[in-house]
């Protein structure tokens, strides 16, 4: 009983280390090393199958009805896009150098980044709302889909790359994992409705372990990306503070905001745990590539919060 007392309070780290430990094990096995490239194309599949999965076991329990805006949505739509347009306009006319050029690109995607697709079942798990967190992740997308691309391309204006190109790059890729779940599940629980039942009474932990499984390969790709950065240590560290800095104020106005509302933890998680999956994209396709490790090691820090949230609700007789 221990063993899996402990297991349920570790998971996170444990999933964690597992793809770190995956990563290094794999990279250094020559047997492998003309997989690679077939590795990273299945991995590049497996992740939306499994966010498909975890949002629609969890749109199963939730109707359209249950998906409405409060007030703290507002708060913390402004809080993210008004901090992401001041970086932007620092990033697009303050004389920097290329570290400090870099330092910035990593805040504005700390900032903007949307919540992630996966924070609901974090949200659900913890005692949250997880429709309210939905309502947010939906808005905050649609939302980073109109005012990133203006900023990006002022920012970091690229050759080819207008604003209607890039709403259009942006939507494509953060919105099929949203809709499609939400369809698919609408579906099963207006016609299959024995279907939806069985989600609701035997798959109740199953986007939490579809969580730890996604985890583990996005930690995987965060220390592919890492390892492979050409940015010195210092540089690096500094990304690293960067990431943790907005991690550790974005839990904590979330949280703030939320509380005043009735929801102190849907609100933190709306704006502490993001897709960063998507934050690496970003970088990749509009930033300074070498930014990408800023969403990197956003998911370190995140899921670290995430682990301790869990314990504290697990033991509460040690909030004490």
């Amino acid at each position: 009983m221990k063993f899996f007392a402990f297991l349920k309070d570790w998971s996170l780290p444990i999933a964690m280390l597992g793809g770190i430990a995956a990563y290094f094990i794999y990279v250094n096995i020559p047997f492998f090393d003309d997989t690679h490239a077939a590795a990273n194309e299945i991995i590049s599949y497996m992740q939306p199958a499994l966010i498909f999965s975890m949002l629609f076991v969890t749109f199963c329990k939730i109707s359209f009805r249950d998906l409405r805006f409060e007030r703290w949505h507002f708060i913390l739509l402004a809080f993210q896009l008004v901090s992401f347009i001041l970086f932007s306009l620092v990033a697009a006319f303050a004389p920097l150098t290329p570290s400090m050029r870099v330092l910035v690109e990593s805040f504005m995607l700390c900032l903007i980044c949307p919540t992630a697709t996966a924070a609901a079942v974090i949200t659900a798990r913890l005692g949250g709302s997880a429709a309210a967190l939905l309502t947010y992740t939906i808005t905050m997308n649609f939302a980073v889909a109109l005012v990133a691309p203006l900023f990006l391309t002022i920012a970091h204006p690229i050759e080819g790359m207008d604003f209607f190109s890039s709403f259009l790059l942006i939507l494509g890729k953060v919105f099929p994992l949203l809709l499609c779940p939400l369809v698919a599940a609408s579906l099963v629980r207006r016609f299959l409705p024995s279907v939806k039942e069985f989600m609701i009474k035997k798959c109740r932990n199953l986007p939490f372990y579809l969580w730890l499984v996604a985890l583990s390969l996005a930690i995987a790709m965060t220390v592919k990306s890492i390892v492979h950065s050409n940015l010195s240590f210092f540089v690096q560290m500094g990304i690293a503070a960067v990431s943790l800095v907005c991690c550790v104020v974005q839990f904590a106005f979330g949280r703030f905001v939320g509380r005043r509302y009735g929801d102190a933890i849907a609100g933190g998680q709306s704006l502490g745990q993001k897709n960063t999956v998507f934050a690496i994209w970003l970088a990749y396709t509009f930033l300074t590539p070498v930014t990408s490790i800023a969403g990197g090691f956003y998911s370190l820090w995140h899921n670290s919060v995430n682990t301790w949230q869990l314990y504290r609700k697990n033991h509460p007789k040690e909030k004490q």
